[in-house]
């Protein structure tokens, strides 16, 4: 699921997943940390979910995954759109 608050030239965006599913780390990797893992990781939530939230400006097409444990990809399925291998929000 992807929840946003959108400002004037930003546009916060957070991943949420459930708590356990995929069950270990996770991270959103994608084109705002340069595809690198573990830099945005799922942190959990008092509502028994979890979450990674981003900064991203407003306007964009921004592609990204959900990388686990095992070197386990994963895809948003709620994203905006999907491209190959990528889920891709619109900020």
């Amino acid at each position: 699921m992807l929840e946003r608050m959108t400002h004037d030239k930003h546009t916060e965006v957070t991943f949420v997943l459930p708590l356990d599913l995929p069950p270990g780390p996770v991270s959103v990797v994608g084109e705002f940390n340069d595809w690198r893992p573990g830099v945005n990781r799922f942190e959990p939530r008092e509502d028994g979910l979890r979450a990674a939230r981003v900064v991203l400006p407003t306007g964009e097409r921004i592609g990204f995954r959900y990388l686990a444990s095992d070197d386990h990809w994963f895809d948003e399925v709620d994203a905006d759109s999907h491209e190959g291998q990528n889920s891709y929000v619109y900020t």
